[in-house]
């Protein structure tokens, strides 16, 4: 199968066009906790400041690691009237997800080692300690089932990017070496070098997530914001404004 490849500078973004201020979130994790105080926070910092149009920009890894990957995903999918838009970005551990979906016997061991055992049990079902070939697929099977229409949902129409004016919010980053109309879907979600030692003047400054940091990187060409949230108990949101940029930390 041809790998179609990305021109991020195109990158659809509908909602850009009127939003006024973005909120992004950094990796959670399956810590429902840090994501509710946070959103707390965004709605008071929204009603303090009033902006015309607030965009939520949550930047992957809802899932796997913490305690409640179900409960975080439930949450986020549900519908909200309250005018924010929300933009949901696929993060490497629900792109794993997705593909232990399809082959649970390929991807269900590598899903398993890196969080991939607590986003299953958050869902109700008994892991072996030690899953062998022949669990993979009884456990793909039982995640079908339990598995809601509006997770599922959630999960397709997560997305690799958001564009708004000189930013662009990714799970991982961009591949320097190569162009950015030339982009590759799983560098987005994957990258981790050479994206994190990179000078590259590219046309936007790339917000990110995915490489933990004991504090936001800021740099020229790019901001890291995954403050290891399921192991720290910190999940940082950064506000990127016409005043500039700003941090909330629940």
């Amino acid at each position: 199968m041809a790998i179609v490849m990305i021109d991020v500078r195109e990158i659809d973004s509908p909602e850009a066009a009127d939003t006024t201020i973005v909120y992004a979130v950094g990796d959670i994790h399956g810590r429902l906790d840090l994501l509710l105080e946070m959103e707390r926070l965004i709605a008071a910092d929204i009603a303090a400041f009033r902006p015309v149009q607030p965009a939520i920009c949550y930047l992957g890894d809802y899932i796997d690691r913490g305690p409640s990957s179900a409960q975080v995903i439930d949450h986020l999918a549900r519908p909200r009237t309250d005018g924010v838009h929300r933009i949901f970005l696929k993060g490497n551990h629900e792109d794993r997800m997705l593909d232990f979906l399809v082959d649970p016997i390929r991807h269900g061991p590598g899903w398993a080692k890196f969080g991939g055992r607590d986003a299953l049990e958050s869902y109700g079902l008994d892991v072996p300690p030690e899953p062998g070939e022949a669990d993979w697929e009884p456990l793909r099977d039982a995640l079908d089932r339990v598995l809601p229409d509006s997770h599922r949902t959630f999960l397709d129409r997560l997305r690799l990017g958001f564009r708004w004016r000189d930013y662009l919010f990714v799970h991982a980053g961009l591949n320097p070496d190569t162009p950015v109309e030339s982009q590759s879907p799983h560098d987005l979600m994957w990258i981790r070098e050479p994206f994190l030692s990179a000078d590259t003047d590219w046309p936007f400054r790339v917000v990110h997530g995915h490489v933990i940091v004991p504090e936001p990187v800021f740099r020229p060409n790019r901001i890291g914001i995954d403050t290891g949230a399921y192991q720290s108990g910190r999940l940082t949101c950064l506000i990127v404004d016409d005043a500039g940029t700003r941090l909330l930390h629940s």
